[in-house]
């Protein structure tokens, strides 16, 4: 056991975590010739596309230091604040971790967070700074930030570069003499923590775990403590490139076990595996449930892939545990699931996932957070959905969830941040200058007004500079209202929004707007209307796609052009009695990008 390290890797988005760890496995030999790609840990389709790491990826390398063997398991992790559940997870299953700062950019807002997850979790911190190859990065002044933020020596970080090789084999020297080997009893009955899951169509369930005590063997009995199920280990191995299989895996291991499990339900992520017959008296200490930020509705295209969807987000939901969902239907939409994300880009990466692995179609609502509403009988409920909402006249109020949000940028952009920011409700709580020219600032803000478009214009008015980490501080009491859009009178519950009151009649002008652009014109008049209650504030119409019924009448009376008018006229009332219009899926997708 003393020559194993666990450790993770942790830094911001895009400051070169996958880069350096395609490194340190070239230079252990884990990877060789064919196997060698650029990020060869990001192995899903979509992190090669976008460039980010979306799941934690863990890998074992084995490295001879001083004449002796260790082996060491490394886990990348993602940097983007959606992922960050995928980060306190690794942390967990780690003793140690590089925080990797970039050497041009300094320290960025998930950095700081990153950070504070592996110091809660007495993790052993070993500053990397990374990208020394590039021109314009800045090591004296970088340095100067990271001895500010953890308080090292200057000696103690190492300069590197994962593009050129240059600090790696400073970074695999230090992770051996620095990062402590597991502390665990091989003796004691056995106790692994499950930090992952995949679902494979033709062995079921593999788990990951990392060994706390004991050891598990080939065809075991385990139990699952939380499920309290029995299993058979089919298969228990160690993570390489490729999962190798064992005969035995002992303390301080991270490994993954094959148990012919075939229901999701029964692995839960940071439940303990243990041996009935000889059982460990509590489970390990996991972390806590995830919170989900945003909801939103996931509707089937075709109402008859209601239980293949369900399945889907089952087989989503073991390879993200971050991902919550319960069924709920529409009038406008039929059966659906609502569905909790950490985050936009989150959610849209599931639908993606949806569609690629599983060949799911589905239309997604309005994203929105969970609201507290409070009766005039005293009763409170959690609304995650605008049309559960009870009516105004039973109302008492609304609270919605606040966030403290912590923004780094450049001083040159302060101006415009703090306008976005105060604009979207926000309340400065405080700003500093950390080195130069570069300020961090702390907002409270409502988590409902960044859940549609902040991120975005956060990073086109700052040109990509500024960094931008939320955690949730609780609930506000708020002067909310909630706007339904009808058409030709009739809601369409999926477009419906609770907003602030001043905000409402500006958003509900370019709805009906946006709305009359996409919605194709019938035999008919639409009329769009956003409402609030019953009071209407806003209304465009959809003109009818008209036949010229007088184009064979030439000369003649007036009379006979209005009769055949008159009876055309008719003839669309009765049409729009009956007709329904259909609304396009790009319409509720164009709710989200109204700007």
């Amino acid at each position: 056991m003393k020559h194993i390290r666990n450790f993770c890797i942790i830094a911001h988005i895009d400051h070169g975590k996958s880069t350096l760890a395609d490194r340190l496995l070239e230079y252990t030999g884990t990877v060789t010739g064919r196997d060698a790609q650029e990020q060869v840990l990001d192995n899903m389709d979509l992190e090669r596309e976008r460039g980010i790491t979306i799941k934690s990826h863990a890998i074992q390398m084995d490295y001879k230091y001083n004449n002796e063997k260790y082996v060491l398991n490394l886990i990348d992790t993602p940097g983007h604040v959606d992922f960050s559940y995928e980060v306190s997870r690794s942390i967990a299953a780690c003793e140690g971790a590089l925080l990797i700062v970039d050497a041009t950019q300094g320290i960025q807002a998930q950095t700081i967070s990153n950070l504070y997850l592996a110091i809660e979790n007495d993790l052993e911190i070993i500053p990397v700074m990374n990208k020394m190859d590039l021109d314009s990065a800045m090591p004296d002044e970088v340095e100067e930030q990271i001895i500010d933020l953890i308080g090292c020596k200057r000696e103690d970080i190492i300069r590197a570069s994962g593009k050129t090789g240059m600090g790696v084999m400073d970074i695999l020297a230090q992770i051996v003499e620095r990062v402590p080997s597991p502390s665990g009893d091989p003796n004691a009955p056995l106790q692994a923590l499950v930090f992952d899951s995949v679902f494979n169509s033709f062995r079921g369930i593999i788990a990951y775990f990392k060994i706390t005590n004991g050891e598990i063997r080939k065809n075991d009995l385990v139990k699952f403590f939380n499920t309290k199920k029995e299993y058979n280990a089919d298969e228990v191995g160690i993570l390489r490139l490729k999962p190798e299989p064992r005969d035995v895996v002992k303390t301080g291991d991270v490994g993954y076990i094959i148990s012919g499990i075939k229901t999701s339900k029964e692995v839960k992520v940071g439940d303990t595996i243990t041996h009935p017959h000889r059982s460990c008296d509590k489970a390990i200490d996991g972390f806590e449930d995830v919170k989900p930020m945003v909801f939103a509705g996931v509707y089937p295209i075709d109402a008859e892939d209601y239980e293949d969807l369900r399945a889907s987000l089952e087989k989503l939901q073991l390879n993200d545990a971050s991902l919550t969902f319960e069924p709920e239907s529409s009038a406008a939409l039929g059966f659906g699931f609502r569905c909790g994300f950490l985050g936009l880009l989150h959610m849209e990466i599931i639908q993606e996932r949806l569609d690629r692995e599983f060949e799911m179609n589905v239309i997604t609502t309005v994203p929105n957070v969970s609201y507290l509403v409070y009766t005039k009988k005293g009763e409170v409920t959690e609304v995650h959905n605008p049309s559960s909402l009870p009516d105004l006249n039973l109302l008492e109020k609304i609270e919605e969830p606040f966030i403290k949000a912590q923004i780094i940028t450049k001083s040159d952009y302060l101006g415009n941040i703090m306008t976005l920011c105060l604009s979207k409700r926000g309340i400065l709580n405080n700003q500093t200058f950390i080195t130069g020219n570069r300020v961090d600032l702390s907002f409270d803000m409502p988590l409902g007004e960044i859940v549609i478009d902040f991120y975005d214009k956060l990073k086109s008015i700052s040109k990509g500079y500024a960094s931008f980490d939320y955690y949730r501080i609780g609930y506000r009491p708020a002067n909310l209202v909630k706007l339904d859009i009808l058409l030709n009178g009739d809601g369409v519950d999926a477009l419906s929004a609770l907003i602030h009151q001043d905000n409402a009649q500006n958003f509900g002008r370019r709805i009906c707007e946006k709305l009359k652009d996409l919605i194709p014109r019938q035999q008919f008049d639409i009329a769009i209307q956003a409402a609030i209650g019953v009071k209407v504030i806003a209304r465009e119409t959809i003109k009818a796609v008209r036949k010229d019924v007088t184009a064979k009448c030439y000369g003649g009376d007036i009379t006979r052009k209005r009769k055949l008018l008159e009876k055309q006229k008719k003839g669309k009332k009765r049409m729009k009695q009956i007709g329904n219009v259909e609304v396009p899926q790009n319409a509720f997708l164009a709710v989200l990008k109204l700007d």
